[in-house]
């Protein structure tokens, strides 16, 4: 499998991923903390992570909307997200209520692989060949990058 190939079915996957999570936040928060590795959360950190959900449902829409339209501009868009997301699992990794073996090191490593796929993202949008339009315009000619 090719970088760009590998690449698109990240973004498929991260499609799910966040819908899952975001919806998980929202409707069942506890539940989903657990599977992340978290002990019984306290009310506020409950609403904390609740309030996420919005927040991963729309990445998950950022994602589907580069799936569906596939143009340079939201590509970058979506290193810009990811990169945004580098440092944040890390920062909840240092929280005292990760008690399950390896769930720092997967919040850490969720960090790495945000790195990843916004470079790989990135990559994507600057290396991609531009497309024509039925107007023979490219995308750039049309506003989109």
């Amino acid at each position: 499998m090719d970088l760009e190939r590998a690449l698109r079915l990240t973004n498929r996957n991260l499609i799910a991923f966040d819908l899952a999570l975001g919806a998980g936040a929202l409707m069942a928060p506890d539940a989903t903390l657990r599977l992340l590795g978290h002990d019984e959360p306290s009310p506020d950190a409950r609403h904390l992570f609740r309030r996420c959900g919005p927040i991963w449902l729309t990445f998950a829409a950022a994602h589907a909307v580069t799936e569906r339209r596939d143009r340079p501009c939201d590509w970058w868009a979506l290193a810009w997200l990811r990169g945004s997301e580098v440092a944040t699992d890390a920062v909840w990794a240092r929280s005292e209520s990760f008690s399950r073996p390896g769930a720092r090191a997967g919040l850490r490593l969720a960090g790495a692989f945000n790195l990843a796929v916004a470079l790989g993202f990135g990559h994507l949008a600057h290396e991609r060949p531009r497309r024509r339009t039925l107007s023979g315009r490219s995308d750039r000619a049309r506003g989109y990058w």
